[in-house]
């Protein structure tokens, strides 16, 4: 069985490492792309814009992507997702105009979202039970140490020049041959498309999609303006600003890594609300810190709460799709999970015009703890209708 081998699961995790890395990788970057286009109009606001298209990209291809998937099969659309990364990712350090950069940016999108929606379904796919919630934890886990190494990587090369992150791309040719040699297809539950449209998720799937899309609205504050911040309180090496932003996915791992013991002990509105809290503790962090270090230390707050949310959504609705509609279901959240990645710095953007980067990470603050209020009153709520702890 592909998922008793140890070649299969190191393929699956290398393919997930592409999703975190397709966002984050330039971030180290951005300060000096916005130097370079300065006589662009709206440059600044166009260069942070390079960052999250892919997820406007994402969102819109992932649905479509679970469709196709749950009619005609996972791996021959994820090898055609894998050569169009490498290409429109490398793009970049090529191109000359900030627009073309952008159109590069969203062709890199649709292939994250076709990649990612297959991947996760087929962790769904090879793996069940206890298993299955084991290896979610290490493939979000694994994403965030292949953030760490690229974000690392990203501001290394960004001392040198702004394009040369955009190389970082090319990774995806040396997982294709793997994807190819060690990934199998699974056998595919067919019913009549009859029967199968009358298959749906319980309804809490759809507060799971806008929990998801809320989380990552917020959490994007850190990719996209904490190289800003950094610098506005004195930091000038880019290799430091991409250390502080890799340091929330070293946490993010750490915490992912735990998630099979931690939802041992609490169920899943449970994590939810300490998720939460963690980012609320890092972002008031943030808004109160003027030295590098206590930045750190928000950092690692943020990514040990936004760790432990990511196997938590994934694993839920992984439970509650039926297995015949599991690709679609699958490439909603992974919509809304980029949905909220794309429009985060169009929510702050106008919101900055008028707050600090400081106020901002602390009304950001004030809402990521009214959401975990939010998580532990519905984990009471369930308590209480129900006369045991749920889920």
């Amino acid at each position: 069985m592909p998922q008793n081998n140890w070649k299969t699961k190191c393929t699956l995790l290398l393919v997930s490492s592409l999703t975190i890395m397709s966002v984050i990788t330039i971030s180290p970057a951005l300060p000096l792309m916005s130097s370079h286009f300065t006589s662009v109009e709206n440059s600044e606001f166009l260069v942070k814009l390079v960052l999250t298209i892919p997820a406007l990209f994402i969102a819109i291809f992932s649905p479509i992507t679970g469709w196709l998937i749950d009619r005609y099969g996972r791996l021959k659309l994820l090898w055609l997702a894998l050569a169009l990364y490498a290409i429109s990712g490398v793009a970049g350090y090529f191109l000359n105009s900030i627009y073309h950069i952008l159109i590069s940016r969203a062709v890199l999108g649709i292939s994250v979202g076709m990649s990612m929606t297959i991947v996760i379904t087929l962790i769904a796919d090879y793996f069940e039970g206890l298993e299955r919630q084991k290896f979610a934890g290490i493939q979000v886990a694994f994403m965030s140490i292949g953030g760490i190494i690229f974000i690392g990587l990203g501001g290394i090369l960004a001392d040198v020049g702004w394009r040369y992150p955009f190389l970082i791309y090319l990774f995806s040719l040396l997982i294709l041959p793997l994807s190819i040699m060690f990934l199998h297809e699974p056998a595919i539950v067919k019913k009549q498309d009859q029967v199968k449209t009358l298959l749906k998720s319980p309804g809490i799937i759809w507060l799971l999609f806008l929990n998801t899309m809320m989380m990552w609205v917020l959490f994007f504050l850190i990719p996209v303006q904490i190289p800003f911040y950094l610098k506005s309180i004195g930091v000038e090496k880019n290799a430091l600003i991409g250390a502080a932003i890799a340091m929330s996915t070293l946490f993010s791992a750490v915490s992912s890594f735990s998630y099979s013991k931690l939802k041992g002990k609490f169920s899943f509105m449970t994590i939810f609300s300490i998720g939460f809290f963690l980012m609320a503790l890092g972002f008031f962090l943030i808004s109160k810190s003027h030295t590098y270090g206590w930045v750190i230390v928000a950092m690692m707050l943020s990514g040990l709460g936004i760790g432990m949310m990511i196997p938590n959504t994934n694993i839920w609705v992984m439970k509650i799709a039926p297995p015949e509609i599991r690709g679609k279901e699958i490439g909603k959240l992974t919509t809304f999970w980029f949905f909220g990645q794309f429009i985060s710095p169009i929510i702050i953007f106008p919101i900055l015009s008028n707050l600090t980067l400081s106020t901002t990470f602390l009304v950001a603050a004030v809402l990521l703890f009214l959401f975990s209020i939010s998580w532990l009153i519905f984990h009471f709520g369930k308590i209480s209708m129900n006369g045991s702890s749920p889920l």
